[in-house]
């Protein structure tokens, strides 16, 4: 049955929901898809260096982190049909400013709007687990999940066709189309937010970190043209630095934070996050490193020349892969302990990076190292919450994934603005760099791939890692339950988000405690 605090769509609007809700999952994939290889066109079209043109993925990604748990909070409550809409009003209106004919500043204004859009799939998500009855939400959660992953991974190819024959700014008025079909869908079918109490907004945490972090990223952008060393940079950098710690003893402090940063005190916890903002440094890097590589023209020496629809192409295998290795992990995870998973999709992602690093010469390699990649990232984004789930209480489970997600993200902007800066940082005045630069790119993305696994296998490892304290057969199930359970309240990690729903509000209580034993030797708090 659908939650007694939540107003009951009528049958009607019930059977709507999913398809709307669905819609909205699309809409996200598509303003993700408008990143990574659309950046080299920006800077050509705006007139602008690469470094400067990837802040049109950075900005996006850097208000996903901030945006993502501010909206949930906002949405755990009698707001949530409200904050919907507002999010998709904004959506629409950084869109067709970023469609417009303007600067280049207003185009990042308005991605920037757009990356608010990436709060709105676990609302969705957690719409559908209010509205809907048990047996319905679950399998609804899980298609949408699919839906974004599946979505970014045709759109990328297809945002590619509208920049190729009708222009770069024919995307985003896709987009803007998109963005106001499914809000005005969404007025029509949402039904009433549930009758529960209103959360406090954390706004001077949310201000904190973005402006912490976007000082940070700014600095990092900076760097080559200012100098590692210019007093204009440590300025900049250090008073970044004292924002976050600002933000950090904020949280600590506050009654009611943006995200309980004190969860962080768990090993296993800290573990996850640590992986999850390193893989996220990894997984951009690269992207950003690939999609730029493969339309450098030939003339350069290197390079394939490609057009942004290849380009785009060459970012599917990521979403299949991810897809594919998410199903593998569920039959993995009755035999090996989710501490072993966890560094080992680690290792299967630097299988791919050192793809590139020695193998760059031909376009059916750039489809392969990312396929690999994806493989790697899908076992560590499957892996991540299921370890949450299993090492805190149920009552912390949604602080502790919702914390998850703002490092993730913190780890997608920094990759973004890091791989501008390796790959920028022997070019000149010249707009393409030396294929050597790729190379050192590669090399770096190696070494942040191998601490990424050292972090995920030391700090778990050391800690009751799981099937240790449980017999094996209870034990994977416990690990499968966990799994299962936060499976569906994942989206893919292909510049969607991943909501931070709590997962374990989908595991039965006995499984919830026997998952907590298999990780702490503990029992659950379940209560």
């Amino acid at each position: 049955m659908p939650s007694p605090s939540h107003a009951a769509p009528s049958p009607g609007r019930r059977s709507a929901l999913t398809p709307v809700l669905l819609s909205l999952a699309m809409l996200v994939a598509i303003i993700s898809s408008l990143g990574a290889p659309l950046i080299p066109t920006i800077a050509e079209v705006d007139g602008v260096s690469v470094a400067g043109a990837q802040w049109s993925l950075t900005v996006t990604m850097l208000v996903g982190a901030v945006a993502t748990p501010a909206m949930g909070r906002l949405g755990d409550g009698p707001h949530r049909r409200g904050v919907i809409l507002v999010g998709l009003a904004v959506v629409l209106a950084g869109s067709v400013l970023a469609a417009l004919p303007l600067s280049f500043a207003w185009l990042i204004v308005g991605r920037a709007l757009q990356g608010a859009g990436i709060g709105l799939t676990p609302l969705a998500m957690a719409t559908v687990r209010d509205a809907l009855p048990a047996e319905k939400a679950r399998p609804a959660i899980a298609t949408l999940s699919l839906t974004s992953a599946v979505g970014v991974g045709l759109g990328y190819p297809v945002t590619g066709l509208f920049a190729t024959y009708l222009g770069l700014h024919s995307g985003f008025w896709f987009a803007a189309v998109a963005a106001a079909a499914v809000l005005v869908a969404c007025a029509l079918v949402l039904p009433p937010s549930p009758a529960r109490p209103a959360h406090r907004l954390d706004t001077p945490g949310a201000l904190l970190l973005g402006l912490g972090l976007g000082g940070l990223l700014f600095a990092l952008s900076q760097a080559e043209r200012w100098g590692w060393t210019s007093p204009r940079l440590l300025i900049v950098g250090l008073a970044a630095i004292l924002l976050l710690v600002w933000w950090v003893l904020h949280e600590l402090r506050t009654a009611h934070p943006l995200v309980d940063v004190r969860l962080v005190k768990e090993r296993t916890v800290l573990a996850t996050d640590l992986t999850a903002v390193l893989s996220g440094v990894g997984l951009y890097v690269m992207m950003s490193v690939v999609t730029r590589y493969v339309q450098t023209p030939q003339s350069a020496g290197y390079g394939f020349g490609a057009s942004v629809v290849v380009t785009g192409l060459t970012l599917v295998p990521f979403s299949l892969a991810s897809l594919v290795s998410g199903r593998v992990v569920r039959v993995l995870v009755r035999r090996v302990p989710l501490a072993t998973l966890l560094p080992l999709g680690c290792v299967i992602s630097l299988v791919g990076t050192i793809v590139f690093v020695f193998a760059r010469n031909s376009l059916w390699e750039m489809f392969v190292l990312m396929g690999v990649i994806g493989l790697g990232v899908g076992f560590t984004v499957s892996v991540m919450p299921a370890l949450i789930v299993s090492a805190v209480p149920a009552h912390e489970t949604g602080s502790a994934t919702s914390f998850n997600q703002v490092v993730k993200y913190i780890g997608y902007s920094t990759g973004s603005a890091l791989s501008a800066v390796v790959v920028t940082s022997a070019a000149g005045s010249s707009s393409v760099p030396p294929n050597r630069d790729y190379g050192t790119a590669g090399v770096l993305d190696c070494a942040v791939w191998i601490l990424t696994a050292l972090v995920a296998w030391l700090l778990v490892r050391s800690h009751r890692t799981a099937g240790r304290t449980v017999p094996a057969a209870r034990g994977g199930q416990a690990r499968e339950a966990a799994v299962v359970a936060a499976e569906p309240v994942q989206a893919a990690e292909t510049d969607t988000a991943e909501p931070a729903t709590p997962a374990d509000q989908l595991l039965p209580g006995a499984a919830r405690r026997t998952a907590r034993q298999d990780v702490s030797g503990r029992p659950g708090a379940d209560r």
